[in-house]
């Protein structure tokens, strides 16, 4: 089977839209901008949203549905969140259609009769129409907190799109909260971010940072955003999630207030936050091979395939009928199993075609293997063959996809480290900044600072990570003091 994906030496952008169409993640859509998200890459996300969800509800969350369109004066009334997004807006302007005929040929335009008196902004983001429903719901301090999240899609227009990084229509969650309290807030913030932590890196096996972004990288609108960044295998970083303390900006935008146990009047604090299926493309580009798709066991669809391998009709019937008994047995385990049963493709074919798809674990099961009483396991990470005795199989393949886990995991954790170094000079920032991977430096924390260096060198401040201690000298572009260091990579 012809896997036809550009190496990753070769050109690595190539390489990831490969891994990403032919393991049949995602295509292209006829919209410009736009993907089609396949059964395979959907179940992924499946398993990625339930595990969340019920992430979120296990820290108090409902889940919740807004409106896709906003009325167009909603965004304006918060000023650093219309600078924001305004490049990023589509717009509509009319509810209706008019077929014409214009020399000769049949032309649609839209019906000037139906020109919306507000235009309408479709959803880039919710935070307007969520906190004008806010200020409807909220009124007594015993109506706090309240916390909510949506899962949604979302439509930005980027200039440049790639599968999953990056396109103008994308799903997510967002989560929304409002409470009595700016300590409130920020715990909340931090708590959801912790969340997002432990789900990349128990789940996706990704390792990141985590930690606070500079002004001048923030969400529109917020007074901090915090984030967790990824390292992908090119040495270029990925905002993986991001966790919004957004102060009373919008509370007083959208008069949220509440009357406090005292009888006065106060208005809210409120935080958002969210991940995307953005993560799919961190899981492709954290762990995937010249080979095809690497998923960790625990979002994977399908942790372990069964393939039977035959001769004649005889030993199909066999191996078919063992191949059952253990895919039951498999599944009663609380695996995520399936039988190749396929008798139009060889046993090679199958091979290439499930590691093309990234399945951790492969079950060969042939007439050899039965007369021992055993299934030949074969790891997608690194190939290795392991004899599980059919007897008691269901115990191997769990733990043999735990310890699948903690490979991805542990190999990702070092090459991180490797490609994290940490500059004295300017010179020495711009001689490692070619070669990929986090540099921690001194930074002064100024924005025009920070952009210089981004104009130069292509690389922005990802981070200020929370373990960052005081570490005083001049900062890495400017010479001037400073007190800690950044993280700062080129990135997605």
């Amino acid at each position: 089977m012809a896997k036809d994906i550009t190496p990753r030496a070769t050109d690595y952008s190539r390489w990831y839209t490969d891994v990403v169409l032919r393991s049949t993640l995602a295509d292209y859509s006829p919209v410009k901008g736009c993907m089609v998200i396949r059964p395979h890459g959907y179940s992924l996300w499946e398993n990625m949203q339930r595990i969340l969800d019920g992430m979120f509800k296990e820290t108090g969350h409902e889940n919740a549905y807004f409106p896709l369109f906003i009325p167009k004066s909603f965004l304006a009334k918060e000023a650093e969140h219309i600078e924001g997004f305004a490049k990023e807006c589509a717009i509509i302007t009319h509810t209706r259609l008019k077929a014409t005929d214009q020399e000769g040929r049949d032309r649609v335009i839209p019906d000037p009769d139906s020109r919306l008196e507000e235009e309408l902004i479709v959803r880039p983001t919710s935070e307007t129409i969520i906190y004008s429903m806010f200020s409807k719901w909220i009124k007594s301090w015993r109506d706090l907190p309240l916390l909510l999240n949506q899962w949604a899609n979302i439509v930005r227009w980027e200039m440049r799109t790639r599968l999953f990084l990056r396109t103008t229509e994308f799903l997510w969650q967002e989560g929304h909260t409002a409470h009595a309290t700016h300590d409130e807030a920020r715990e909340e913030t931090l708590r959801m971010l912790e969340v997002y932590r432990r789900f990349a890196e128990e789940y996706l096996a990704v390792p990141v940072l985590t930690g606070v972004k500079t002004p001048r990288e923030k969400f529109a609108g917020a007074l901090d955003t915090y984030c967790i960044e990824a390292l992908m295998q090119d040495g270029k970083a990925l905002q993986a999630g991001t966790s919004h303390d957004l102060g009373q900006n919008f509370a007083k935008a959208f008069d949220v207030r509440f009357q406090n146990s005292e009888g006065q009047w106060e208005h809210v604090w409120n935080t958002s936050w969210g991940v995307s299926t953005r993560l799919i493309g961190a899981l492709v580009m954290s762990h995937s091979d010249d080979d095809g798709l690497v998923l960790p066991p625990r979002v994977a669809p399908i942790q372990a395939v069964i393939v039977p391998i035959w001769r004649n009709d005889e030993q199909r019937e066999q191996t078919l009928e063992a191949g059952r008994k253990l895919l039951a047995e498999l599944r009663a385990a609380g695996i995520a199993a399936r039988l190749d049963e396929r008798d139009n493709v060889n046993p090679g074919f199958k091979y290439a075609d499930w590691e093309l798809k990234g399945v951790p674990l492969r079950l060969e099961l042939g007439p050899r293997d039965l007369d021992k009483g055993q299934v030949m396991a074969v790891r997608r990470t690194d190939r290795s063959k392991t004899p599980f005795s059919l007897d008691g199989a269901a115990e191997a393949v769990v733990g043999a996809l735990d310890e699948i886990q903690q490979q991805l995991f542990q190999q990702a954790l070092d090459r991180r480290a490797a490609m994290t170094r940490e500059v004295e000079t300017w010179d020495e920032f711009c001689e490692e900044i070619e070669k990929g991977g986090f540099l921690r430096a001194r930074f002064c924390e100024e924005d025009a600072v920070e952009e210089a260096i981004q104009t130069e060198t292509k690389a922005t401040v990802r981070l200020i990570a929370f373990d960052e201690v005081d570490d005083p000298g001049p900062c890495v572009k400017s010479g001037k003091p400073a007190r800690r260091r950044a993280y700062f990579a080129r990135a997605y």
